[in-house]
Formats: structure tokens, C-alpha cells, sequence
């Protein structure tokens, strides 16, 4: 069977996601924007029993998309693991998600979304930031493809004054120490005339909930 790390090319995350290697007890069910993260975690950690199936990341593009591509992956895959794990946050499936894991006795992330439990859910909580536009290293390698192309940016630049006029920074919440990747961020804040700020998040909470398992 192929490695899993020898498929992660982001477009296929993107479109396709991750197929599961067959070798855990536990399965992780998550988002293809985490599949880097969780297996450099599983890989730092030697977490051997956990197996990773990924949906294709531009679901978050149509989040009404997720409960049902979350429902329909754990009834075909539950019955080959000891135990499934969600990782997704609430994702703007508006509590749906949760309520679809609570029904099929699962357990996934807490939080709204990826930037909350990158951050840490707590220290994310006490800010105010709604004028903030938010990126991983996952979407700054992706910007095009979640941003760009779906806006129509690419072909009508004028409007971003419309998307994102009432943004006033972009805030790059990194999970690794790249300088490419931070350069490419700082353009990506260029293009859309924002205020530009880099935090180092590492992994944050997903760290936390992988090690709980």
C-alpha cells in the first residue's frame, strides 16, 4: 500500500482527501487542511494505533457539505476500528456536526473552527478580533484555491473591496517555522490590502486531543 506521506500533494487534499492505511485501532475522521498536522503528530509521537481518513478540504467552502460526508464515513469505516474520532470542529455546520457525532456515539474536536483550536480554544476565546481574516499553513499553501478562484478574484480583482472591506489584518496562524510559507502569507495579506500578523501557533489543540487518545 502507497505511504500515506508520499500522497499528500495539497490539491488532492483539497479535491480528494486522504484514504485510512488500514494499520490503526483508532480511526481520526478530519478535514484533508489537517493532514499534515496530524501525521507529522502521529509521526513525532510514534501514535502507530491511530489511522488517519481524510475529506477533501474544499468541503469548508460548502459546510452544509460535512455532516453528511462525516455521517457516511463513519457508518463505512466504524465497523474496522476499535474506536473513531472526529477531527473537525464545529466547522459552520452550526451545531450540526456535534449533534450528528453525539446520535453515532462519536466524540470530535472542540471548538468553532480550525483557527480556534490551533490557537488553543481558551486563548482564542478571549480575543476580539472580528475584523480579522484568518490562514493556516494549510490555506496559505491553498490561498488560490479556497480564495482566489472561489471569489473570483483572479478574474475581477475589484472585488475585493466588496469581500473584504470591512477586514482590517490577516493573521497567519502558523503550525511550522517556514519562511516561504511566511512570505507567501505576507503577499496573500499584499493581495487583499491588509494589515499583516504571524502568530506561531504549533499545533494547539489538536495536539491535545490526539493525545488524549
Amino acid at each position: 500500500m502507497m505511504d500515506a506521506m508520499t500522497r499528500l500533494d495539497d490539491t488532492t487534499l483539497t479535491e480528494s482527501g486522504l484514504a485510512p492505511e488500514g494499520r490503526g485501532r483508532v480511526l481520526l475522521i478530519g478535514c484533508g487542511a489537517l493532514a499534515r498536522e496530524v501525521l507529522d503528530l502521529k509521526d513525532a509521537n510514534g501514535w502507530d494505533h491511530l489511522d488517519l481518513h481524510c475529506l477533501p478540504a474544499i468541503l469548508h467552502n460548502h459546510p452544509e457539505k460535512i455532516t453528511p460526508a462525516v455521517e457516511a464515513a463513519v457508518t463505512a469505516r466504524r465497523g474496522d476500528y476499535s474506536d473513531v474520532y472526529v477531527l473537525y470542529a464545529d466547522c459552520g455546520t452550526g451545531g450540526l456536526l456535534k449533534a450528528a457525532c453525539d446520535r453515532m456515539g462519536v466524540e470530535m474536536l472542540e471548538g468553532p473552527h480550525c483557527y480556534s483550536f490551533f490557537e488553543g480554544n481558551a486563548a482564542f476565546a478571549k480575543r476580539d478580533e472580528i475584523t480579522a481574516f484568518y490562514v493556516t499553513d494549510f490555506l496559505v499553501r491553498q490561498f488560490d484555491a479556497f480564495v482566489t478562484k472561489p471569489l473570483g478574484l483572479d478574474r475581477h480583482p475589484q472585488l475585493r473591496d466588496m469581500y473584504f472591506g470591512n477586514y482590517t489584518k490577516l493573521i497567519y496562524q502558523a503550525q511550522t517555522d517556514d519562511p516561504k510559507l511566511t512570505e507567501k502569507a505576507k503577499a496573500c495579506a499584499e493581495f487583499l490590502k491588509l494589515d499583516f500578523e504571524r502568530r506561531f501557533t504549533g499545533y494547539g489543540d489538536l495536539e491535545v486531543a490526539m493525545r488524549g487518545l
